[in-house]
């Protein structure tokens, strides 16, 4: 999008990505978890902040800089992406992995009897981005916006998708 090769995306509109590209209201909102392998001694998120828990972030991502404010005695560890985060779970070298929900589901899928703890620590707005300099667009993209949420078809597109954590997008 800097380059100017597209001309939109949609994508997390967090504040690092507003000084690029300006956003839509958001389209739909996922939650963002915990992902905890089979046989997990923990059941619930307030049993995950104690010594030798070791929680697994993407490195670089907004989860690796977010939670090590949220646990004092859990350890956050950097995996370089999704596909060695399962790898860990599945050497038990996590004990839990926190990303948005609809990642989590996937990563579910290919770690038997991983299963996705209740609750959320937040969440990620999904929003049509463009970039700056053609906020022209903006009332179009927002009318887009409003359409596909109100007929139906966004609803639609995300069974079709099988997108699982997504939940319905909050005004902001």
């Amino acid at each position: 999008m800097k380059e100017g090769r597209i001309d939109f995306t949609i994508t997390n509109a967090t504040p690092a990505r507003a000084n690029d590209v300006s956003f839509s209201p958001p389209l739909l909102s996922i939650e963002l978890g915990y992902l905890v392998p089979a046989n997990s001694s923990i059941s619930r998120v307030d049993e995950m902040d104690r010594p030798g828990v070791r929680i697994g972030v993407t490195k670089g991502s907004t989860s690796e800089r977010t939670l090590p404010a949220k646990f004092k005695d859990a350890k956050i560890v950097p995996a370089e992406n999704v596909k060695a985060a399962i790898e860990m779970l599945r050497r038990r070298e996590l004990e839990a992995y926190a990303t948005n929900k609809a990642l989590l589901f996937e990563m579910s899928d290919a770690v038997p009897g991983a299963r996705i703890l209740d609750g959320n620590w937040g969440l990620e707005h999904m929003a049509i981005a463009i970039p700056r300099g053609r906020e022209q667009g903006l009332p179009f993209v927002a009318s887009f916006v409003r359409e596909v949420q109100t007929s139906g078809l966004l609803g639609q597109l995300q069974q079709k998708a099988g997108l699982r954590g997504a939940v319905k997008a909050e005004a902001r």
